[in-house]
């Protein structure tokens, strides 16, 4: 046995997609990039989606746009990946940790309200594993204050909550197609609202500043009209190199074709797993997975003796992780950590087990197995 932790559905349609574009010799930023964006906005049903290198850019960039002062504060999941935290120190902002909800590991609301204060602009919910957090308790919270919403929906591409998509429920949402998550286009992320006003420097910003596609400048070039400044271009905000390019949207626009297909094998395992660990009182669930309502990027547990459960089932051929170390434990946010002590010590039981599309329920089964022998 070897059983990936993670695994990319990918097949011949992508391969495909990618010949396209070399055959089209157009492989950088391009009209792929702009068709995937309008497909991934008429699939989340906003009114704009720019499409980025990464959720880390998305991150960054959603942060950036409120030009907030410097030194303002953010609050952010103590439990997630570093991205969160870091995209509020590259806009030269303070991250306020909040503790996990010891149920959901969400962000949790009651600490989140101890720890806001007036130096607060801006909260960021992560949908930890692609569970959601209580949108509808958070956001009027925030409205109340004054507060700016980003959803961090690296884990949740896909989901519904309360009749409205996972990353509209604020003033933008971020997506991540990593290798690892729900789609992919080997890395990327898109940055969504239903404000387009919010984002209307998102695109000059993306590419080093310039506040037009190089496909587009290429068309004009060779256009009947010898007045077209193809060559012209304005510099009036700073940017960074986040664009996503052709081969990577070409395959994002094949995975979304397949995402809900996708959600609804990882639903089924992650249901057979649920159906087969309740064997064991000893083991519980990393959140209360609901996979006939949701979309998950992540499947886990939480048990009393994870480092000899982690040797076993690696003995055993089987791959584990954990997924996160607390961004408040970590030595790069010492400044502002050491404050979420639920999250801080809950870390100590919790285990990511395999979850992707090619997993059979036989590999359940025997991954099962294995953790009921070995988990306490």
């Amino acid at each position: 046995m070897n059983i990936r932790l993670f695994k990319p559905n990918l097949g011949r349609e992508e391969l495909e997609a990618v010949r396209d574009a070399f055959e089209r010799s157009w492989i950088g930023l391009g009209p792929r990039v702009n068709e995937f964006e309008v497909a991934w906005g008429n699939y989340l049903g906003c009114k704009e989606a720019i499409a980025l290198n990464s959720a880390t850019a998305a991150l960054h960039l959603a942060l950036a746009v409120f030009r907030f002062s410097e030194g303002k504060k953010v609050l952010v999941p103590s439990m997630t990946f570093s991205a969160t935290a870091s995209a509020v120190l590259y806009n030269r902002l303070e991250p306020v940790f909040v503790d996990s909800d010891p149920s959901t590991l969400g962000m949790s609301l009651d600490d989140l309200d101890r720890k806001y204060d007036e130096d607060c602009v801006a909260v960021m919910p992560v949908h930890y594993a692609g569970h959601p957090v209580p949108m509808e308790l958070l956001v009027p919270w925030a409205r109340q204050r004054s507060l700016k919403i980003i959803e961090d929906c690296a884990h949740s591409p896909g989901s519904i909550y309360k009749g409205i998509r996972l990353g509209l429920w604020g003033d933008i949402g971020c997506y991540s197609f990593e290798e690892k998550k729900l789609m992919t286009t080997g890395d990327g992320g898109m940055i969504c609202s239903n404000d387009p006003e919010l984002l209307k420097d998102v695109r000059a910003m993306r590419w080093v500043g310039i506040d037009k596609d190089n496909w587009k400048t290429a068309q004009q070039y060779t256009a009947v009209n010898h007045d077209a400044m193809h060559w012209f271009y304005e510099l009036r905000t700073l940017g960074y190199k986040y664009n996503m390019n052709d081969l990577a949207a070409s395959i994002g626009l094949v995975q979304l074709k397949k995402l809900d297909s996708m959600n609804y094998i990882r639903s089924a395992r992650i249901s057979k797993y649920m159906n087969l660990l309740k064997r064991n009182p000893n083991i519980q669930l990393l959140v209360p997975f609901q996979p006939q309502e949701y979309g998950y990027q992540m499947f886990g547990v939480r048990v009393n003796n994870k480092n000899e459960t982690i040797i076993h089932l690696k003995r055993k051929g089987i791959a584990t992780g954990c997924h996160y170390t607390p961004l408040s434990s970590q030595p790069l946010f010492s400044r502002w950590g050491r404050n979420c002590p639920y999250v801080e010590k809950e870390v100590d039981r919790c285990i990511t087990l395999p979850l992707h599309t090619d997993l059979s329920q036989v590999d359940v089964e025997y991954i099962a197995s294995e953790l009921l022998e070995v988990a306490t």
